[in-house]
């Protein structure tokens, strides 16, 4: 028999117009008494549930992560109540028994015998900072749309400087595309802009440009697009100066995520705003092993019958898997650093891609450390190194001693 663990609880089954809630009250050795209520999800509706929850003396309520409607209810229940936000995939009613009254029921009983995980909700600065860096992040993606789209129409107005320019979007790459939407220069006239190390490379530029088809359309199309990203460059550069604000009381926090391999500021900031900074036993992330499975970069836990079967990583966080992917290659790119070794000892058996998400496995954990002990990362180099050779000598030693030979 599962024993109890809350005797005043409430489950909400969250929908977009209604919710419906359930409460059970009773000692943990009899059976609970059960009332049913539909609310609305306006304000004066989420305020009369909170009221009549109080009223109930409820001290612990639980809803599933249905997309975003979760949040106005928690945003009213919050600082009264203790919110507990369950992933559906963890309190998923049996088939056949699913109805919005059924599916509150479900929720409060697994509340009241303790069943339900609950998910990281962080306090609220760490929630506005969150929706800060992902609106970046999406903004420097759609940025990166509009330079692909500018690539294309470049190729459809046969236009090849992408063929010799490494930036397109460089001083000289973008001197060239003004020059090419007034059409009013020649070929070696938008050559000669190349600046720099791209003067010897003026009479490739010349090739690239001659015999172009730009036309009209293609003028309107490129002009737009560099338009947009003028656009969203400046809302990138407001959205910096706004989470520079936010990160004003943890600039200790963001030094010392800064000290481990790979990862730099605008990384770092990304990272806190996903995972908190509370690295404590009562936080939200008991260990560094836990905090790695939530980020969906350590191998999966799966076997059956002795077997071992696939162990690929879990979904995760994307936003902050998304992340960790970028400083994992920075990580590895960093001369004489841990995550280096490590990437290229890695990569020769299980390929670049596997070595990188160890590494940001690595990271991670390193994240984690440094911020519960408020210590800035070590190197262990050396170590690392010292232990391969010792692996590298038993193994040659094992070898040795197959094929005949007796050593010492």
């Amino acid at each position: 028999m599962l024993e109890v663990k809350v005797e005043r609880c409430a489950g909400i089954d969250v929908g977009k117009k209604f919710l419906e809630v359930c409460i059970l009250i009773g000692p943990v050795h009899r059976k609970p008494a059960e009332e049913v209520r539909r609310f609305g999800t306006n304000v004066r509706d989420l305020e009369a549930l909170r009221a009549w929850l109080l009223e109930k003396a409820c001290t612990e309520v639980v809803m599933e992560s249905t997309g975003s409607y979760w949040r106005p209810v928690f945003n009213i229940l919050e600082g009264d109540l203790q919110v507990i936000l369950a992933n559906p995939e963890q309190v998923k009613a049996l088939r056949g028994k699913k109805t919005d009254r059924k599916d509150c029921r479900w929720l409060a009983g697994l509340l009241r015998h303790g069943l339900v995980q609950a998910s990281f909700i962080p306090p609220r600065d760490i929630r506005e900072l969150r929706d800060l860096t992902r609106r970046r992040r999406k903004l420097l993606e759609n940025g990166t749309e509009e330079r692909n789209r500018v690539a294309k129409v470049l190729e459809d107005a046969n236009v090849k400087i992408g063929n010799v320019l490494t930036d397109v979007f460089g001083m000289s790459g973008q001197a060239m595309l003004e020059a090419l939407l007034e059409n009013k220069l020649t070929a070696e006239q938008m050559a000669n802009l190349a600046h720099r190390r791209l003067r010897p490379k003026i009479p490739q530029i010349v090739e690239a440009l001659e015999g172009h088809r730009m036309s009209d359309h293609h003028r309107l199309l490129i002009g737009q697009a560099l338009k947009h990203m003028q656009f969203i460059e400046d809302m990138v550069e407001e959205l910096n100066q706004e989470i520079q604000k936010k990160l004003q009381p943890y600039q200790r926090q963001i030094e010392l995520a800064c000290t481990v391999p790979g990862i730099a500021r605008d990384a770092a900031a990304s990272i806190l705003a996903e995972i908190g900074i509370d690295m404590s036993d009562r936080g939200p992330f008991a260990t560094c092993h836990h905090l790695a499975s939530w980020a969906g970069v350590c191998p999966g836990n799966n076997s059956s019958g002795g077997k071992r079967k696939s162990g690929n990583i879990r979904k995760g966080n994307r936003w902050l898997k998304a992340t960790l992917s970028q400083t994992a290659w920075a990580g590895a790119a960093k001369k004489n650093s841990t995550f280096q070794f490590r990437y290229h000892r890695l990569k020769t058996r299980r390929g670049g891609k596997r070595a990188a998400i160890a590494v940001a496995h690595a990271q991670i954990i390193a994240l984690y450390w440094v911020l519960r002990n408020g210590v800035p990362y070590q190197q262990q180099i050396r170590e690392l190194q010292q232990q391969q050779r010792e692996s590298m000598i038993r193994h040659h030693l094992a070898r040795l001693t197959q094929l005949g030979y007796s050593t010492t």
